[in-house]
């Protein structure tokens, strides 16, 4: 098992964007296939193949890549590369205030537009379900961004948090693909 972490450490270090968005595109793509088949019950002919392609393609081409830009400015930018206690809740706070709410509003029209919906479809869902989608964001991530910020090392926090996204990208997946 070490020499597995040893072999992630190297590649991580080699290619940090690369990895971190396909780590992000598979835990993504995941968390909806738990959505579809442990949720929703759907057996493998009602299975949509092409709903996990569009959750694996986000991870990858704007989950990943925009999460590990977003740690590195956060770490940057609002904390300094500090550690402590004031420097985390910052980082918390920057975090929730700004990225949550955007990439949550960002992550449901890029759905819709995947999925080939008339923008009225994708606003309807917007009002009925973003804010639903926001606070239950906020009962969960601030918690998990405080372990994250303060406990990982800046290389692992994107990993870190797609481990937690699994159950968070199964709701996801859940809650954007109800009927309008």
């Amino acid at each position: 098992m070490s020499s597995i972490i040893k072999a992630y450490q190297r590649i991580l270090m080699k290619h940090p964007t690369k990895i971190q968005a396909l780590q992000t595109g598979v835990l993504m793509g995941l968390g909806d296939t738990v959505a579809q088949t442990l949720i929703e019950k759907k057996k493998y002919k009602e299975y949509d193949f092409m709903r996990t392609a569009r959750f694996f393609g986000i991870g990858v081409f704007i989950a990943g890549p925009g999460l590990k830009s977003w740690y590195g400015f956060l770490d940057k930018h609002i904390a300094k590369r500090k550690t402590g206690t004031t420097a985390v809740l910052k980082k918390v706070f920057v975090d929730q205030a700004v990225f949550a709410p955007n990439f949550l509003a960002c992550f449901v029209v890029l759905l819709g537009a995947l999925e080939m919906k008339p923008w009225t479809s994708i606003r309807e869902k917007l009002e009925r379900d973003y804010l639903d989608i926001l606070i239950t964001n906020y009962k969960v991530w601030p918690a998990v961004q405080i372990v994250n910020f303060y406990f990982m090392p800046l290389q692992y926090q994107v990993l870190f948090v797609q481990l937690v996204a699994l159950f968070w990208n199964t709701y996801l997946s859940w809650k954007t693909n109800m009927p309008v």
